[in-house]
């Protein structure tokens, strides 16, 4: 067992040193991951709906589609296979980390290939299969990623890993962005293969950053001893660590980003409800719009490493709180008027980054080292499952209260991760506050 790793409650850092820390070499490989993580999902979620909608695909089989993209959602349930599970040859050359990062990012090379070469004549068989292939190697790429960022890493560092892993997530949205643009020059055959050209670029990352210590694990244990070494110790690790304290955590994570879910669903029906037009919101959101999200997601890094992650926990849920409300405010505006839009979008976009940034941090402080893929894959998910389950009730809601009592109501949402975070900060042990990091 190692030496634990303690974060006091209340120190603060010189600005001086918060700046400098984000300059170290694993934390600039950390932007390159968040490239890495962000395309595969972007080509998937949001840019294959657009290629299929101008070919003339049915919006019923488009929704259908996204149906693949669960594996986001459930990649708990393998978490333990990249956790634990040894690849022949690769593991020895480069790690458990960087092995299973280099097998999820070929698969991904694989999927955007295969998604590349189809065409509308052949059906759709070859897509289904690029897109099985492209999502469960993303998913897979995330929870290596995630294990390699919280084992590299003590917690005082985990806000500023999490804040740079946004920005380059936030390039990725940006780079998928301008791949829509290019699709009306080149094609969109041509750009999957663009793209798929650009994972590949990740090669090169995963061979230059270093393997994380591992503790020796057995070998040639038996499928038994194996399934109870990997997978119901990895749980019962996490609920031992917090006791009685488990519910109000995993309660936390489950509702943290409910509000953001929730209200997220309704807000381009919403802009089209009250006037704004498609170049408008385009323009705002694709132009504008990734910049408060960056800012928001390094002011929350800096405040983590100054001010702690509960503190820095419950200005995120305030923030969420207010910005919701904003929408509420737009609702009542008589004029669609951009300077509005973008002030709404604006205030919102650095809540997100903020949010984001501070809840990736801390359910990074949750995750044993010991196994750091399975416990935040498991946590992911949970607020993932949780938060799409309930917004997707959001439609009716909308319908039924009308948009500024709906954006009033999804700001609500946060209250109860805000009391949350009150009875932790004030009853639970330091563990479920992130300030203690104990390798299990």
């Amino acid at each position: 067992m190692q030496n634990k790793i303690e974060i006091e409650p209340n120190k603060t850092v010189s600005w001086s040193s918060t700046v400098t820390s984000y300059f170290k070499p694993k934390i600039l490989a950390m932007l390159a991951l968040g490239f890495a993580s962000g395309l595969p999902f972007m080509m998937y979620f949001s840019k294959l709906s657009r290629w299929l909608t101008d070919v003339g695909v049915e919006k019923s089989t488009i929704g259908f589609f996204y149906w693949i993209g669960l594996a986001y959602a459930l990649k708990f349930l393998w978490a333990p296979v990249v956790d634990r599970t040894r690849i022949p040859f690769l593991t020895r050359k480069l790690g458990q980390r960087r092995s299973w990062m280099m097998i999820a990012v070929l698969g991904t090379i694989i999927g955007l290939a295969l998604i590349a070469s189809w065409q509308i004549e052949a059906g759709l068989g070859l897509l289904v299969i690029g897109a099985f292939v492209l999502t469960y190697s993303g998913a897979t790429l995330d929870i290596s990623v995630d294990a390699w960022r919280i084992e590299s890493a003590p917690n005082d560092e985990q806000a500023n890993m999490a804040a740079v892993y946004q920005l380059g997530y936030r390039f990725a949205i940006m780079a998928a962005g301008f791949a829509m643009a290019g699709a009306d020059v080149i094609g969109w055959n041509n750009i999957y293969y663009l793209m798929a050209t650009l994972m590949a670029l990740n090669i090169v990352v995963i061979l230059y950053i270093r393997e994380p210590f591992h503790e020796k694990r057995p070998e040639n244990i038996g499928l038994k001893a194996a399934f109870k070494a990997n997978v119901i110790d990895t749980y019962l690790s996490f609920i031992e660590r917090y006791g009685k304290w488990t519910l109000m955590v995993l309660g936390l994570v489950a509702l943290y980003r409910l509000s953001d879910f929730t209200m997220g669903v309704m807000t381009q029906p919403f802009y089209a409800d009250i006037g704004y037009s498609k170049t408008q919101v385009g323009l705002i959101t694709g132009t504008f719009g990734p910049w408060p999200l960056i800012l928001g997601a390094f002011i929350s890094g800096f405040s983590c490493v100054r001010f702690g992650l509960m503190r820095t926990l419950i200005a995120g849920a305030v923030l969420t709180i207010i910005t919701n409300g904003a929408f509420a405010w737009l609702a009542t505006q008589t004029d669609a008027s951009s300077i509005k839009l973008l002030v709404t979008i604006g205030a919102d976009n650095i809540a997100a980054g903020f949010v984001g940034t501070v809840f990736i941090a801390y359910m990074s402080s949750l995750a044993s080292r010991k196994f750091a893929a399975t416990q935040y894959a498991l946590l992911s998910s949970a607020y993932a499952l949780v938060c799409k389950f309930i917004a997707g009730f959001s439609g009716v809601i909308y319908e039924a209260v009308g948009a500024k009592n709906f954006f009033l109501l999804t700001a609500s949402y946060g209250l109860p991760a805000l009391i949350l975070i009150f009875i932790i900060m004030a009853k639970a042990p330091d563990a479920a506050k992130g300030l203690v990091h104990k390798d299990e």
